[in-house]
């Protein structure tokens, strides 16, 4: 596995923090926002994570915990040093991995997935574990899944929406139908639409994830930081 170095432009630049870039741009309608403006967050039913305007400002830190409340759990990512109150309570380290050589490809069988199919999904997530998923998340982006026989054994959709970027995420292959080449095809068939709308497809993998990411790197992705996925409960009193 190489670390790919970032070319500098703005639209990588936008990686470098992206639930922030995303939750100001095209998830905003998604955003819990704190009292300065310098912190932010999804909406809980949506997605875990929350970000930092400068994650070097103590101010920001400072509205993150005037957002989510004394001794109050919240995700964040990067390479982030909490200030002094700040408990880590997990931290995972991860990839960021950029998806603009990938050869996208829609699938036939693919079906577009809808507030309906929640349940399903919800318990395909719970058997795989590909990361957090809950009611909303499906209203991030595309959804698509497998089905045989009538059940869903595959699926792999959207979550950060940065500007000009799309993150692939949740992509889980029901135990018995792995070694079918299902999720690859679902990820290519995702960017497929990423790529229709004009933006570029990009995704985080668990760094331990070996298999993962090298199934991520033979289609095209190419590792491009080592950010780490961080459980943080805040402070007990406000700052």
């Amino acid at each position: 596995m190489s670390l790919e170095t970032p070319s500098g432009t703005a639209l990588d630049a936008t990686l470098d923090n992206p639930v922030w870039a995303a939750l100001t741009g095209p998830h905003r309608g998604f955003a819990e926002t704190g009292p300065q403006g310098l912190a932010a967050r999804y909406s809980a039913d949506a997605s875990p994570f929350a970000a930092l305007a400068d994650p070097a400002d103590p101010r920001a830190w400072a509205d993150l915990a005037e957002l989510t409340g004394p001794g109050e759990g919240v995700w964040v990512t990067g390479l982030l040093t909490p200030p002094a109150g700040w408990v880590t309570v997990a931290s995972v380290p991860g990839v960021q991995m950029d998806g603009r050589a990938v050869r996208a490809e829609a699938d036939p069988e693919a079906v577009r997935l809808g507030p309906a199919d929640v349940p399903e999904m919800l318990e395909l997530v719970s058997l795989t574990r590909p990361g957090p998923f809950f009611d909303r998340t499906i209203e991030l982006g595309t959804y698509l899944g497998l089905r045989h026989e009538g059940r869903l054994v595959a699926m792999a959709g959207e979550r950060m929406r940065p500007a000009g970027w799309s993150e692939i995420s949740a992509v889980c292959t029901h135990p018995a139908h792995r070694g079918k080449g299902l999720a690859a095809r679902l990820v290519r068939a995702v960017a497929a639409a990423v790529r229709e709308r004009g933006d570029s497809p990009f995704l985080h993998a668990a760094a331990e994830n070996a298999p993962a990411i090298r199934l991520y790197e033979a289609m095209g992705f190419t590792v491009r930081s080592e950010p780490h996925f961080i459980g943080l409960r805040t402070p007990e009193k406000k700052p």
